[in-house]
């Protein structure tokens, strides 16, 4: 299918963002450790609820929810 778009790692931590905000089960196991990262360092307004979902998506990427990752994105969207 010449129509069929591969995912694509973000370039920027806003892409990312906007990313999991708008198709979260299309990040890659490094996109979502990276967002998570970033919440845990660089997001000193997160919720203990954000930060939470932060350090377990940290060591298990592929557990985390759906409705987890788009809080992560809207909380790194708010953040820069």
């Amino acid at each position: 299918m010449p129509h069929d778009r591969v995912p694509h790692a973000a370039s920027s931590l806003r892409d990312l963002g906007r990313k999991a905000t708008h198709t979260p089960k299309l990040l890659t196991k490094e996109e979502v450790i990276r967002l998570a990262e970033h919440v845990l360092k660089g997001g000193e307004h997160a919720t203990e609820e954000e930060r939470e979902i932060a350090r377990k998506a940290k060591h298990n990427p592929e557990g985390v929810e759906a409705d987890q990752l788009v809080k992560l994105g809207e909380r790194s969207l708010l953040d820069k």
